[in-house]
């Protein structure tokens, strides 16, 4: 089996939405036989939940599915980031507090991420959210999807 663990891939919704969890690593799913943790997808937002202080839940639609993708805003109280310089967490919550003002209903964002399973479902945990400005954008993600598909994924 093939390894893309720590590469961001590039993915339609559709393809995230027919990931399956790895047999052996509960922090990867498979993907043409290729082992992933990582996605980035392009897409208009079409929900968004936001609850300050804890997290901004968001739709993607890219034209082949929606994709759910959750972005944390929990770091200055999260005992994950508990060990860490209290300058550097203050930066991440800042960034994060800044992508989740970006995404609003309608945009048309890029969403880079871990692939992660909740309630029996895929999503993507954001770790960075950019609103496009070219609607172009959406086209060459597809593009660079198809492509992807057949020269790398599949071998």
């Amino acid at each position: 089996m093939g390894d893309l663990y720590y590469t961001h891939v590039k993915l339609l919704a559709d393809d995230v939405l027919k990931l399956t969890p790895s047999p052996t690593d509960s922090s990867s799913f498979i993907f043409k036989g290729k082992r992933l943790s990582r996605a980035e997808t392009v897409g208009i937002v079409v929900t968004r939940d936001f609850k300050p202080g804890k997290f901004v839940k968001f739709t993607i639609d890219d034209g082949s599915g929606c994709i759910t993708c959750v972005l944390w805003l929990n770091q200055l109280n999260s005992p994950y980031f508990s060990r860490r310089n209290p300058s550097d967490v203050r930066l991440i919550a800042q960034v994060a507090t800044s992508f989740a003002s970006d995404v609003q209903l309608g945009v048309l964002a890029r969403v880079r991420g871990r692939i992660t399973g909740y309630r029996g479902a895929v999503q993507i945990t954001a770790s960075d959210v950019v609103v496009e400005r070219d609607p172009n954008m959406q086209i060459l993600h597809w593009l660079d999807c198809m492509r992807l598909a057949r020269k790398c994924y599949n071998q």
